[in-house]
């Protein structure tokens, strides 16, 4: 049971540990023992690490695998990948083969605008705030420029501010909806920033405003602050390819393979439970890449879950369809993302991801994890249509559950080689190593 603690972060490392020890573990030398394990060797990496977040005990480690073989607008890739869950770069890796020979991706950056919001309250003659907002408008920008002027030299910066009107949803609720173009930064820092000095700017300007009360010159600022759903901010991957080249699959012709695709993504469009777990297995190659690269993986499934539901009900971020004898299957989704900045020139790890991908630009970032999370579908629903998703996942997730049963190495080549044409099941499992181990 937890216990209380009074100045926990101002305690060393060391005492932390020792504090966690004495109350949370039933084995205290062994939790200290794997905490331990987990730091690194190197003092000076070590520290780096303690200073991305507060209270840090040791490491928590992801495997950090690699797709190669994608070929994507007749360029290859090699796409690192930092995840934990079985068969995902395996799915990821064998869907780049399966379309390499096909064409290979084909991607579009369709708009690259972030947005940004100051909340405010304002409860008098909307026709004033409206004549206000267009009067001051011009010294809003002027506020920011100390904190635009180098992004405005590179061909960034604050593309609008528009005054919206959302007392249907909130009475006296009001809105400065600003749009940004940040270049290769992700940007949340500076949207911020330019958001915070747009809000005590109009917040001052209301005060000599001579059209207002007194009362309405009382504008109430809520919150200044980024949104991580950027339906402006949009890549679109696809692949497509003759029905008569879609000939892997046992048992179905090109044309039989497309149908059910097409009606397996109409199940996850019409049916939310479906497109839930559909969007999930998108999100398994999106969210490897965008750890990998030191990207914010929750700002990305946040925007990508609310343009799914962007018509009114939650359904599929993938399309497929038959036209002219050709299958197309493609996404399109919402990617903020950066290569510089941030995690980017800070995590060692994080910068020879950027190296395998031969270090893209932001939009260029943005086509590839959108190719990894297409692949990542096609391999998922191609194995829900045919041999099911169990057969190849259980496989590849063979090696945790020997992994928790202590299996030596010379156990584990013959569990490899036992369930070379067999359905591993954990029961399965556990029921033939207890016969090999008697």
């Amino acid at each position: 049971m937890a216990k209380p603690v009074n100045g926990f972060s101002k305690l060393s490392k060391e005492e932390k540990v020792n504090w966690l020890a004495e109350h949370h573990f039933k084995n205290k030398e062994e939790g200290i023992r794997i905490l331990h394990q987990y730091l690194n060797e190197d003092t000076k990496l070590q520290s780096l690490h303690d200073d991305f977040i507060e209270n840090t005990i040791s490491n928590f480690y992801l495997p950090l695998g690699i797709a190669p073989n994608f070929l994507i607008n007749n360029t290859y890739y090699t796409i690192p990948m930092a995840i934990e869950e079985s068969s995902v770069v395996a799915a990821a890796g064998k869907s780049a083969k399966y379309w390499q020979q096909r064409g290979g991706f084909k991607t579009t950056v369709l708009g690259t605008e972030k947005i940004g919001q100051v909340h405010f309250m304002y409860h008098g003659d909307t026709g004033k705030l409206h004549t206000f907002f267009k009067g001051i408008k011009p010294k809003l920008l002027k506020a920011t420029e100390d904190i635009t002027e180098n992004m405005r030299k590179r061909g960034g910066g604050i593309s609008s501010i528009e005054l919206r009107d959302k007392t249907n949803s909130l009475p006296g609720y009001f809105q400065l909806n600003c749009t940004f173009e940040t270049l290769d930064a992700m940007g949340a820092n500076f949207i911020n920033s330019c958001l915070e000095a747009i809000a005590k700017s109009f917040k001052e300007e209301a005060q000599d405003f001579t059209d207002f009360t007194t009362e309405e010159k009382n504008i109430e600022i809520v919150m200044s602050i980024l949104s991580n759903y950027v339906p402006n901010c949009v890549v679109k991957a696809e692949v497509s390819c003759p029905l008569a080249d879609l000939n892997d699959d046992k048992g179905l012709s090109g044309k039989e393979f497309a149908e059910k695709f097409i009606r397996a993504i109409a199940i996850a469009n019409a049916e939310p439970h479906r497109a839930v777990t559909h969007n999930k297995g998108i999100m398994n190659g999106i969210d490897a890449v965008v750890l990998a690269t030191g990207n914010d993986f929750r700002a990305i499934e946040a925007g990508a879950h609310a343009y799914a539901a962007k018509e009114g009900s939650y359904k599929s971020l993938t399309h497929a369809k038959i036209e002219d004898g050709t299958f197309y299957f493609w996404i399109e989704i919402p990617l903020a993302l950066g290569t510089v900045g941030g995690l980017t020139s800070l995590h060692p790890l994080v910068k020879l991801s950027l190296e395998i991908l031969d270090r893209p630009s932001a939009k260029e970032l943005m086509q590839i994890v959108a190719v990894a999370g297409l692949a990542q579908n096609f391999a998922a629903v191609r194995s829900l249509i045919t041999d099911g998703i169990q057969k190849g996942h259980m496989k590849m997730h063979l090696m945790n559950i020997l992994n928790q049963l202590g299996a030596t190495d010379k156990e584990k080549e013959y569990f490899v080689n036992y369930y070379r044409d067999k359905t591993v099941t954990h029961s399965g499992v556990i029921s033939e190593f207890e016969k090999i181990r008697k």
